[in-house]
């Protein structure tokens, strides 16, 4: 999965869960407020992969531009 998917759906869970946790605090639902807060644990975890897939990928570029313009 690319860094944007990773990114995306970190979003889409981040979001359901933070709607599971209100209309289950709303309901007085403990357990749809663990799910939301674990959905939303989740999301956060792949965000976080998104923005480490997306900062490896930077630092190759860079090094494979520096290799690129060491060679002249």
């Amino acid at each position: 999965m690319s860094n944007i998917d990773d990114k995306a759906r970190g979003a889409g869970n981040n979001a359901v869960g933070n709607v599971k946790q209100a209309v289950g605090k709303a309901t007085d639902n403990e357990q749809l407020q663990a799910e939301g807060a674990a959905q939303e644990t989740k999301g956060e975890a792949q965000t976080a992969l998104g923005n480490a897939k997306e900062a490896v990928g930077d630092a190759l570029h860079n090094v494979g531009q520096k290799i690129k313009g060491s060679g002249n």
